[in-house]
């Protein structure tokens, strides 16, 4: 009976150490601009794209008119952007924690 108690103690503990495990997420350097318009994704208006490694993947997190006027002549539909964003892909779709929108280099 005292080998079962420290067999549960033990598994419990592992559990505990195993939850409080955190992702680290690394911030990245990714393009960034509407996913129809210029991405050629398939959707239903013009939504906030990334692309990474040549794979565009619609954000989930912030919103397109959350970083200016898409259809601005440097807006997201009209260009493709540069953004420092923190995240990872999850069911095909980008899942933002940070997102960093970078001057427009000329």
């Amino acid at each position: 009976m005292k080998n079962l108690f420290s067999i549960v103690l033990l598994f419990t503990a592992l559990i505990s150490s195993a939850q409080e495990k955190k992702e680290t997420l690394k911030p990245q350097i990714v393009e960034v601009s509407c996913g129809e318009c210029q991405f050629g994704l398939k959707g239903k208006g013009c939504d906030l794209a990334v692309r990474i490694d040549g794979k565009a993947y619609f954000v989930d997190g912030t919103k397109i008119d959350e970083h200016g006027d898409a259809h601005a002549k440097d807006g997201f539909c009209e260009a493709v952007r540069k953004a420092e964003v923190t995240g990872k892909i999850v069911n095909n779709r980008f899942q933002v924690s940070s997102f960093t929108l970078l001057p427009e280099q000329k």
